[in-house]
């Protein structure tokens, strides 16, 4: 096979040229692609007995992949999503493959004609007024790591922000007078300005004392070393918190808590609030107002609200289904 064909430099470039320089992605997506690939070639190599810097365009066709793909399932345990994450990425590289070399647009073509497969969105779960307030009770701010850990909190429940958004935020990002706000980095290097409460914003003040004014660019958040603080190390944080909190809230056991849990709980409770949808979606820094629109699923309350709305032609304020305590029971429970 001609050396142009090698998948090695097509995987470099794809890397560097396609992902980061033309399309700008963030340095987590890069890392992501690249692990989906190297999943790939190491399969080839345990399979095939192939030495993956020697592996051709050509020798990883569509009955390979889809190969790959069944034994992340089945050999490695891995869920349909995840699975679907690891084709998603070779998609991209096989169709950056068939742009830069003509003669190989069918063959890149078979292997972007393997479909994601369908999958039931998870179940987004969120924290009720109280199961956040039990969280942001935790930290002792009478300590420094206590102050630390109540403002990153209470940040990602003001914001809705993503762990990575919140360890990268810098002090410059923040504007903390009358009029409060932060500028967060979101996916694909968007950005976007988020209100800050002034309870926010004071707390900030607090933590970051006479920072708000020198080293502007360094990180907002940090941890003991004084180094910025990882989305790990958030996950951490958030991890602790909720065990503690559980001792007070029980229903908190019953819940997966991340991070992004904060940020689910931040557009429900925004969505109850009475703020629109597409404010909601410019909030969390959404590409698709679809994405958005799930929070309104999941929101019982506002579903029974918008039932009352449905009665014609009744000059009873009170609609007759609404004075039928089974059929209450009946819909609160759907």
């Amino acid at each position: 096979m001609p050396d142009h064909h090698l998948l090695g430099p097509f995987v470099r470039r794809f890397l560097l040229e396609e992902v980061v320089a033309d399309r700008n992605l963030t340095l987590n997506t890069q890392r992501s692609y690249r692990d989906s690939i190297c999943l790939l070639l190491r399969f080839l190599a345990d399979r095939h007995a192939t030495d993956p810097t020697r592996v051709t365009v050509e020798q990883v066709p569509a009955a390979l992949v889809r190969a790959f793909l069944a034994d992340l399932e089945e050999g490695r345990g891995n869920s349909v999503a995840t699975r679907n994450q690891q084709l998603a990425a070779i998609h991209s590289l096989f169709r950056f493959v068939g742009r830069q070399v003509p003669e190989l647009v069918d063959h890149a073509s078979q292997i972007q004609a393997i479909p994601l497969r369908r999958v039931a969105p998870p179940v987004m779960a969120y924290l009720e007024k109280p199961e956040i307030d039990a969280l942001l009770a935790v930290p002792d701010r009478r300590r420094a790591q206590g102050r630390r850990d109540y403002a990153l909190l209470l940040f990602l429940y003001n914001t809705g922000a993503r762990a990575s958004e919140a360890a990268q935020l810098p002090v410059s990002a923040l504007a903390l007078g009358a009029t409060a706000s932060a500028r967060l980095l979101g996916k694909g290097r968007k950005t976007r300005t988020c209100p800050l409460w002034p309870h926010t914003a004071e707390v900030l003040r607090e933590l970051l004392g006479s920072r708000t004014e020198d080293s502007l660019d360094t990180a907002v958040f940090c941890n003991v070393r004084g180094q910025p603080i990882t989305r790990f190390g958030i996950h951490s944080l958030v991890a602790r918190t909720v065990a503690k909190a559980a001792k007070t809230v029980p229903s908190l056991r019953q819940k997966c808590i991340s991070p992004h849990t904060l940020r689910h709980t931040t557009a429900v409770h925004l969505l109850r609030s009475g703020v629109d949808i597409n404010t909601i979606r410019a909030w969390l820094g959404h590409v698709s107002l679809e994405t958005t629109n799930r929070y309104a699923e999941i929101d019982l309350e506002m579903k029974a609200k918008a039932l009352q709305t449905c009665t014609v032609g009744s000059s009873d304020r009170t609609p007759a289904w609404r004075k039928d305590k089974d059929l209450m029971a009946f819909l609160t429970s759907l």
